[in-house]
């Protein structure tokens, strides 16, 4: 995204209709140069609409993230752990930029959030859906002494934005294995974590999503009951600087905390959590489809998936797809 287009719509942010004169003496632009900003927010997939009066404004406002807005809302203890903070307008995908990152050093506690990911993706290589500005995408950067010290964190991230939610007072939030954010069976959110480094150099990058008020038009490509949280919250907009600082607060929390008492200490709050234990669920593996009874996970994360025959085996996230039986 060039300036012009970037400060374009810091102006056009507002909703509100501008002047092309308006617009052209505060961006320095002629006419010719602001047409091809505003095509540049048209290739974005946003819509500039045009008045009788020849007036410019965005179809719906946008609460764009804000980097001083998000460091001025977190905790002491987060702002103590974060090594580093940046916001993108756009970007291919904010665990492909950190997981760049920490290959050159970048120490844990980094943070890279963006507006639209242009190559979002989930788990299995699945695209993530992400519209500009409609969605919560962020990624942190964490390192460990080894491999085997992130055991479970997968699960540990997840607790942490649930954890959050629910203290902002949503109700009906809980976790789906290994790696979705449920309300009431309905997705709001996922994780993502990739790891790379050496066994000595470990590092992993945990990306998260949250819907948080997206077009319907858009949705249309969810192939999952899905929800955002302006229709959890319907009323006021969601503020995503204030969610992205909660967010950041939740994780370094977690983050630390794990580095000292592993999976362990969460395993309990994992239960209060968990939306698949006792139902009947299909686990979709590489080489075929296993059904059973959820019987809640183990002290690494793993499912534990109890199978007609009576056995009780652990299965652990990678390329597992669990949905609830019919």
């Amino acid at each position: 995204m060039t300036h012009s287009v970037l400060a374009l719509l810091r102006i056009l942010a507002d909703g509100h209709s501008h002047s092309v004169q308006e617009l052209c003496n505060r961006l320095m632009l002629d006419t010719v140069m602001l047409e091809q900003s505003i095509e540049g927010l048209r290739e974005l997939n946003l819509s500039v609409q045009v008045s009788a009066d020849g007036a410019l404004a965005l179809r719906e406002p946008l609460d764009l993230l804000d980097h001083q807005a998000i460091i001025s809302s977190l905790a002491h203890n987060a702002r103590a752990w974060l090594s580093r903070l940046e916001v993108h307008p756009v970007i291919d995908s904010t665990n492909n930029y950190l997981l760049t990152q920490a290959a050159s050093g970048w120490p844990s506690g980094a943070i890279c959030l963006a507006e639209v990911q242009q190559m979002g993706r989930g788990r299995q290589g699945r695209n993530w859906l992400s519209p500009f500005g409609a969605n919560l995408a962020l990624s942190l950067l964490w390192r460990f002494t080894t491999p085997s010290a992130a055991v479970g964190l997968s699960l540990a991230t997840g607790i942490a934005v649930a954890r959050m939610l629910r203290q902002a007072g949503i109700t009906g939030v809980g976790l789906k294995w290994p790696n979705d954010v449920w309300w009431r069976e309905r997705k709001l959110g996922g994780v993502l974590l990739e790891s790379g480094g050496t066994v000595e150099r470990f590092y992993i990058v945990a990306g998260i999503g949250l819907n948080v008020a997206l077009a319907r038009e858009a949705s249309a490509l969810i192939d999952q009951p899905w929800v955002d949280l302006q229709e959890i919250w319907p009323g006021a907009p969601v503020d995503r600087n204030a969610l992205a600082a909660s967010v950041i607060g939740s994780l370094i929390e977690a983050f630390s905390r794990f580095q000292d008492e592993g999976f362990a200490g969460f395993a309990e709050e994992w239960v209060r959590f968990d939306q698949v234990r006792g139902q009947g669920v299909r686990l979709h593996l590489p080489n075929g489809v296993v059904a059973g009874i959820a019987r809640g996970v183990d002290v690494t994360g793993a499912l534990l998936l109890e199978t007609p025959d009576g056995r009780t085996t652990p299965y652990l996230g990678g390329e597992i797809s669990l949905r609830l039986a019919s």
